[in-house]
C-alpha cells in the first residue's frame, strides 16, 4: 500500500483491497504495518498518540465485517490504545466469526526516523499461532523479523505461515550507497526463518516516499513485498514502488516435504540451548 494523510482514506483504501483480494482468490490477507496513517514513528510527538485505537475499535470492526461477508482471515495492524498512556504496536487477526486473537509487536527498535520506543510499549503478549479455517498463521512485525528466536518461537506453536507486516524503507541520502545490500539482508533474513522452520513466510511492506516535514529527509519504503516457501525459494514477490495485491498459494505439503528430508525441527538440542534467554554471556 501507498498511504495517504487521511486515516479513514487509508481504512477505506484497505478495505476495498481486502475485497479485490478475497474475490482473487485470497484466504489469509495481511495488510502492511500501522497501515492506517503514514509512519508518524520519523518524529517524537507526543499529539500522535491522539492517532491510536482500541482494539476493538474502528479498524477491527470495519475488517470484520469484510472478513465475515467474504468468508477470509484478515491480518490488521493497528496503533493500539491499551490504556491512557499505554500504547502497543500490534496485530489483530481477524475472521469470519470476529477477532481470532491478538499480537503485539515485541521488538521496538529506536534508530534514526524509527523512533519507536517513544510510541510503543513492549508487548506482553508472547509469540502466538493463531488456528484459523485455513491453518495455522503467525503474526510478528517489523523489526520482530529480524530475530531468529520470533520465528523460531511462533513456529514451535504451531505456525505453517509466518506474516510480516512491515513498514521499513531507505534513508533516502543512504541508498545509492548501501541500499541494494540493506534490501538484500531484509530479503535474506526472512528467507532464512523459512527455512530454519521449515514454514511460509510473507512480508508485507508499504511503498511511497513520506516526509514528516519538508525539512525532513524522510523514508522512502521499498516495497518489495515477497512470500518465501519452506525451503526458502521466493514464490511471488511484489515491485518496489506500486500498490499491489500479492497472492501466492501455500501447500501443506510442501511443509511436510521440507521437514521431512531437512528435518531442524528433530534435530535441534533443547537440552544444550542453556544461556539463550540471556542477554550476552560474558566470558570467563
Amino acid at each position: 500500500m501507498a498511504v495517504s494523510s487521511n486515516p479513514d482514506e487509508n481504512l477505506a483504501n484497505a478495505a476495498a483491497r481486502v475485497k479485490e483480494a478475497a474475490r482473487l482468490g485470497a484466504a489469509v490477507i495481511c495488510l502492511p504495518e500501522l497501515f492506517r496513517t503514514r509512519y508518524f514513528c520519523q518524529r517524537e510527538d507526543a499529539s500522535l498518540f491522539d492517532l491510536a485505537e482500541a482494539v476493538p475499535g474502528p479498524t477491527t470492526a470495519a475488517l470484520s465485517k469484510i472478513a465475515s461477508e467474504e468468508g477470509v482471515v484478515v491480518i490488521a495492524p493497528v496503533f493500539e490504545k491499551r490504556a491512557a498512556g499505554l500504547y502497543h504496536n500490534s496485530a489483530a487477526v481477524i475472521g469470519s466469526e470476529g477477532i481470532l486473537g491478538l499480537y503485539r509487536k515485541m521488538h521496538i527498535p529506536d534508530d534514526p526516523a524509527y523512533y519507536e520506543k517513544f510510541y510503543f510499549t513492549p508487548g506482553d503478549l508472547g509469540f502466538k499461532a493463531f488456528k484459523t479455517g485455513f491453518g495455522s498463521i503467525g503474526a510478528l512485525i517489523c523489526w520482530d523479523q529480524w530475530y531468529p528466536e520470533a520465528a523460531r518461537l511462533t513456529a514451535l506453536r504451531g505456525a505453517d505461515v509466518i506474516f510480516y507486516p512491515t513498514a521499513i524503507g531507505w534513508h533516502p541520502h543512504e541508498k545509492a550507497e548501501f541500499g541494494t545490500d540493506q534490501r538484500s539482508a531484509w530479503r535474506t533474513i526472512q528467507r532464512s526463518h523459512a527455512i530454519a522452520n521449515g514454514v511460509y513466510v510473507a512480508s508485507v511492506n508499504r511503498v511511497g516516499h513520506e516526509r514528516p516535514s519538508s525539512d525532513s529527509a524522510g523514508i522512502e519504503f521499498w516495497g518489495s513485498s515477497f512470500v518465501s516457501d519452506p525451503f526458502g525459494v521466493v514464490i511471488a514477490e511484489a515491485s518496489a514502488d506500486t500498490e499491489e495485491i500479492l497472492i501466492a498459494e501455500v501447500d501443506p505439503s510442501r511443509i511436510e516435504e521440507v521437514r521431512r528430508n531437512w528435518p531442524f525441527l528433530r534435530d535441534r538440542r533443547v537440552d544444550a540451548y542453556g544461556g539463550i534467554e540471556s542477554r550476552f554471556l560474558d566470558q570467563d
